[in-house]
């Protein structure tokens, strides 16, 4: 009564979770998301929220009950990813709860879980991704090969793909859909966002190995229809995933390949893209990503070979072009002190950044004279700006030495 007089509306009666659950499901979740989203929401209530948590009234759920709830979870054995789904899934219910005004607070999202850190990604090389392609050419999936490392096209989205969704006479291909499966059925259904339904340029050796595995299908009495799929299985109904992924994974072992995810291949294709200085842009658009932060810090990946280029290039910028050829020197006192003060601390800067040792630990003559097991590689740019400073420093000695000769010369003549 006293919320009601301070003008806060009131629910007119008290929700059970378990209650709540069915109506937010139903209500709203069926009818505003996609069949998979209601498929995850719903087996995540049956087995999880509603069995912990049904019971209790929504106005009572506090903090340390389902902060109770999930560490429980966590010490059963459920991973953190797993336990993260489940408070997203809880926190999204009791969102839309506030939204009614049946609650006052989220309590889902003052809980607290680990932090949980995703596997680093290790995409294949261009070479190997060549080797794949070569190794797969006489395969039936080779097309559908060509459109996930060659087109980083996601693995629903090849197997969603339909004939009339690809224009020859144009030479675009257009994602539309993608083929998933929701509960026990596979379904056609469009693409999860509004930037993954994109048009794509259509390339002409894409184009002819379609046209070829058309030909094929026609030749076996597949179904071509323009709404037909282009990969279906044999008898012409869609084609299981694991039935891809396992041709996939099969060829990598009998060729000697590193056996990756089929989705790596999509991480793969946008790290190619940076490598071959596509803008950012461009690769979100081919890609079908939301944000561009997605493509760069999820899918695009570099190495530890990259990182040195990039700093070589800076150099070169900044210092000048290195010479080929290294040069091992000791820093000696056949040049000026003022010079070789400067270069020897810069020496000093870079190679403990480099080595680990403390500014100073070691002098720049015992930095220089290392052994090339000692990480040469990583060395080579320090050691070639101080040869690139002392031959400086060389040949301005010699021109002033020479002008002064002349000098001399030229006085006692006179």
């Amino acid at each position: 009564m006293s919320q009601s007089a301070l003008g806060v509306p009131m629910a007119d009666r008290n929700w059970r979770l378990a209650e709540y659950l069915e109506h937010w499901l139903e209500d709203i979740v069926r009818v505003n998301r996609r069949p998979a989203t209601y498929a995850q929401c719903e087996r995540i209530s049956r087995l999880y929220l509603k069995p912990a948590l049904g019971k209790f009234d929504m106005t009572k759920l506090s903090v340390p009950v389902v902060q109770d709830f999930l560490n429980r979870s966590l010490a059963e054995g459920h991973s953190v990813p797993n336990v993260q789904v489940i408070r997203k899934v809880l926190s999204a219910a009791l969102t839309s709860a506030q939204r009614e005004e049946l609650v006052n607070r989220n309590v889902a999202r003052l809980t607290v879980l680990p932090t949980y850190e995703h596997e680093e990604v290790k995409p294949w090389s261009p070479t190997e991704a060549k080797r794949f392609l070569e190794a797969s050419r006489a395969n039936a999936f080779y097309p559908a090969f060509l459109l996930l490392v060659l087109y980083g096209l996601r693995r629903g989205e090849v197997l969603g793909l339909r004939w009339c969704d690809i224009d020859f006479d144009n030479n675009v291909l257009h994602v539309r859909h993608q083929l998933g499966r929701v509960g026990r059925e596979l379904q056609l259904g469009p693409v999860k966002t509004k930037a993954g339904r994109r048009p794509l340029p259509l390339v002409s050796f894409i184009a002819d190995e379609l046209m070829n595995h058309q030909a094929v299908q026609e030749a076996r009495n597949v179904s071509i229809a323009p709404e037909g799929l282009v990969f279906p299985a044999a008898d012409g109904s869609p084609l299981e995933a694991s039935v891809l992924v396992r041709t996939f994974k099969r060829i990598c072992r009998e060729n000697g390949l590193r056996v990756v995810r089929v989705h790596d291949l999509r991480h793969g294709f946008a790290t190619t893209l940076k490598d071959l200085g596509t803008p950012v842009r461009d690769a979100q658009l081919l890609l079908g990503h939301a944000r561009v932060t997605t493509t760069q810090e999820i899918y695009q990946h570099d190495n530890m070979a990259q990182r040195q280029s990039a700093l070589e290039r800076v150099v070169t910028e900044l210092v000048g072009q290195p010479k080929s050829d290294t040069v091992w020197y000791r820093l000696g006192a056949s040049r000026s002190r003022q010079i070789g003060r400067q270069a020897a601390d810069f020496v000093s800067v870079v190679t403990s950044s480099i080595s680990g040792a403390g500014r100073g630990t070691l002098t720049p003559g015992l930095i220089l004279g290392k052994s090339s097991n000692d990480a040469l590689a990583q060395r080579l740019t320090s050691v070639d700006q101080v040869t690139q400073a002392c031959r400086r420093t060389w040949k301005l000695g010699c021109v002033a030495v020479k002008m002064a000769v002349n000098d001399s010369v030229l006085e006692l003549a006179a």
